[in-house]
């Protein structure tokens, strides 16, 4: 269980929250109990009132420099 230090859990590092519309995006980075960091992307969408669908992607830390440079690719390509 993650323990709350003034209001934000313990092992949470970094927490960024953007809105589209009916979707929200989360991206965390926490710190698992071996010390090792680790991403977590989350995606809240509205499906009814009140009721809400969760996604969640988590990319360990020996993965997350891979994982930058292909969003960075698919990002150059969609801009």
């Amino acid at each position: 269980m993650e323990r709350k230090e003034n209001g934000k859990e313990k092992n949470e590092l970094f927490n960024r929250m953007v809105k589209a519309g009916q979707r929200t995006y989360f991206i965390t980075v926490k710190e698992a109990s071996n010390n090792k960091k680790y991403v977590t992307l989350t995606e809240s969408k509205l499906i009814e009132k009140d009721k809400f669908e969760h996604h969640n992607i988590m990319v360990f830390q020996e993965k997350i420099g891979e994982f930058v440079d292909a969003l960075q690719g698919a990002c150059a390509v969609a801009a």
